[in-house]
């Protein structure tokens, strides 16, 4: 989808949440959160980071290419402080594709490498969320429950939604998802990898899950645990939708949607999912740092031609 689809889709998805739910709510529920609870919820993005840089090495290191531990750590900062900056939510994964194709023989493993690792995690949270419905069906209570005055937005952004998703898909390159199938079975079906794949993934998401319930409660929610775990998989689900810039818009609206499919306050749903897209911000600022120096330790032209290339591949939203 072209930048400024997704720039306008963002801007749509804020403005009919503006004109629809209680503004003065949402800001006086952010106006005091809990520090304690943010901070828990900080801190709970540290193994994320790790554990993703882990899980994007053994990958890499499935389909035969190189990469240490520590510098897929660095990649991996750099990668989530990019995501929260540039449209789609990808463009930093593209980065580290590209970054670590150029030190290898082979540049479409190091990208399918990128892609598999975060299909990985996608798949874990699918399956916690449909675990969690199955179990705990609070989201599929009938919608004649929510709030009345959010009702006509709701259903706009639910249109909204599935709009881009047409249109995302419609863009998409369908014969570059049929290449890297054997690439998949190497690195997720192989013998003793799906075991470490899904474990590593399983305790990635229960850490997005984590800082997501720390946000709730650093607000004052009062939702029992095993209703908030059952609400927050598919919010996180709507972000890996590359529609926004760093998830906005389309967070808060799956979290309107899902909260008020729950018979919950859409504006409490909206405060919460504001209140982690600040936290995953503020915890993506070291990859600013290590951007930077690793910039100081390279070459003006270097920094140049990396650039050039990185800008390239993002516009292409390969």
């Amino acid at each position: 989808m072209h930048t400024g689809l997704r720039l306008a889709f963002m801007a749509l998805c804020l403005g009919i949440m503006a004109y629809t739910l209680d503004i003065s709510h949402i800001r006086q529920s952010l106006s005091a959160p809990s520090p304690a609870w943010l901070l828990l919820a900080l801190l709970l993005t540290l193994p994320q980071v790790f554990l993703s840089a882990w899980r994007w090495q053994l990958t890499t290191h499935a389909l035969g290419l190189s990469l240490s531990l520590r510098r897929a750590v660095s990649e991996y900062y750099i990668a989530t402080f990019l995501n929260q900056l540039l449209p789609g939510g990808v463009g930093g994964d593209v980065a580290r594709a590209w970054r670590h194709g150029h030190r290898q023989a082979s540049r479409t493993r190091a990208f399918h490498a990128v892609m598999i690792e975060r299909a990985s995690g996608q798949l874990a949270l699918l399956l916690i969320a449909g675990i969690m419905l199955a179990t705990h069906p609070v989201v599929l209570t009938s919608f004649h429950r929510s709030e009345p005055s959010g009702t006509t937005g709701q259903i706009l952004l639910a249109g909204l939604a599935g709009i881009g998703s047409l249109l995302l898909f419609r863009t998409s390159t369908r014969k570059a998802l049929a290449r890297f199938g054997h690439h998949i079975a190497l690195s997720l079906c192989g013998s003793h990898l799906w075991i470490k794949q899904l474990s590593g993934s399983l305790v990635i998401v229960a850490t997005y899950i984590g800082a997501y319930a720390c946000c709730a409660r650093a607000l004052g929610s009062t939702l029992d645990s095993l209703t908030l775990l059952a609400l927050i998989p598919p919010v996180l689900m709507a972000m890996a939708l590359p529609l926004s810039i760093g998830g906005w818009g389309v967070r808060e609206g799956a979290a309107a949607l899902i909260w008020a499919s729950a018979g919950l306050s859409s504006s409490e749903g909206v405060a919460i999912s504001v209140a982690y897209g600040a936290t995953v911000l503020v915890s993506s600022l070291p990859g600013a740092i290590v951007m930077l120096m690793g910039r100081q330790n390279t070459p003006p032209h270097q920094q140049t031609s990396s650039h050039r290339a990185g800008e390239a591949a993002v516009e292409q939203d390969i």
